[in-house]
């Protein structure tokens, strides 16, 4: 009777590439769907308490500053620059390309909450404030939280990579967090354009 490597049995090959897209490749593109509405329903909340609270900017600066959120908006698409990069390499079997990629990210990605830390710092009102200041806080402090997620699985996938679980046939983990973190990438962009630049405009 021939025998079957124990290997083989608990860690059997299945090549990503013969299906477009994996049953948790959806699973990303609907956890990405709802937290979207969740960012939307922030951004909505925004603008109507803009227009209706009285008391919107009472304690609070109308124009946000834009200095560290324009670096933060580099550094961030950046990050999705060196993700797509790292991506592309695993695509061609150049793991040592992956690996640097998602350093890379990881950093930028440290480099962004950083910076949204000394943003906080800076700024001389608390989300007790006012309406203005409450709603900047929840919409951009559950963007950080959602940049803290994506820097645990950037971990998790570099820890698939260095155990041999990932190659040019098996990478659905880095197109499934690649999703999340391009998403995670362009509500922020949202926010920058809702929160700090809109008010400039009207």
């Amino acid at each position: 009777m021939t025998s079957v490597p124990a290997a083989s049995i608990r860690e059997p090959l299945v090549d990503d590439r013969a299906t477009r897209h994996p049953a948790s490749w959806w699973g990303m593109v609907w956890l990405c769907a709802t937290e979207g509405m969740l960012f939307a329903c922030l951004i909505a909340s925004y603008f109507f308490l803009r227009g209706a609270a009285e008391a919107f900017l009472e304690g609070g600066g109308k124009y946000p500053s834009l200095g560290v959120p324009l670096v933060m908006t580099g550094v961030l698409l950046s990050s999705s620059v060196s993700l797509w990069w790292a991506e592309r390499g695993i695509r061609q079997g150049k793991l040592g390309q992956l690996r640097t990629g998602l350093l890379v990210t990881f950093a930028l990605g440290v480099l962004f909450l950083v910076l949204q830390g000394t943003e906080y710092a800076a700024r001389p009102f608390g989300p007790a404030t006012s309406a203005n200041e409450s709603i900047f806080y929840a919409t951009t402090g559950l963007h950080g939280a959602h940049v803290a997620f994506g820097l645990l699985m950037n971990l998790f996938v570099q820890g698939l990579v260095w155990r041999g679980r990932i190659d040019s046939q098996r990478y659905v983990a880095v197109r499934n967090f690649a999703l999340y973190w391009h998403f995670v990438d362009a509500v922020w962009v949202t926010i920058l354009l809702a929160l700090y630049i809109s008010p400039r405009l009207w």
